[in-house]
């Protein structure tokens, strides 16, 4: 499948979840069920995957966390906040080039309707 292919079964999925649990839970609760949701689906799945930084020739073993990754194509990064900032953007930009990613989602479950909170990020995609 191609990060698009992925991408449109992610944002089903997220549609489903949202409908289902409402808005305002913890992060880690949409994670979990989002996750099970795409592995039902028949989609691989990696949750909280470490991504290692390389800096000045030193490869720090963990410089972030993933939420997840999807197929081993496309990282989501999922919030539950009101409104979603212009640096929550970059920082998944930012995770998307240390991947050596191409696309990413930015999923925002605290948004009042799921389609205002699905941001779609590419690198070189």
């Amino acid at each position: 499948m191609t990060e698009n292919e992925i991408a449109k079964v992610i944002v089903d999925a997220a549609f489903k979840v949202h409908v289902k649990l409402g808005p305002g839970l913890l992060e880690s609760v949409y994670e979990s069920v989002l996750a099970y949701e795409l592995e039902k689906r028949g989609l691989k799945v990696t949750r909280q995957q470490a991504i290692p930084v390389v800096y000045e020739r030193v490869n720090l073993a963990e410089g972030f966390r993933a939420d997840i990754i999807v197929e081993s194509k496309v990282i989501i990064e999922l919030k539950s906040v009101e409104a979603v900032h212009p640096v929550h953007k970059k920082q998944l930009l930012t995770y998307l080039i240390l991947a050596n990613k191409r696309l990413g989602l930015l999923i925002n479950f605290g948004a009042l309707l799921i389609k205002d909170g699905i941001s779609r990020v590419v690198n070189n995609l």
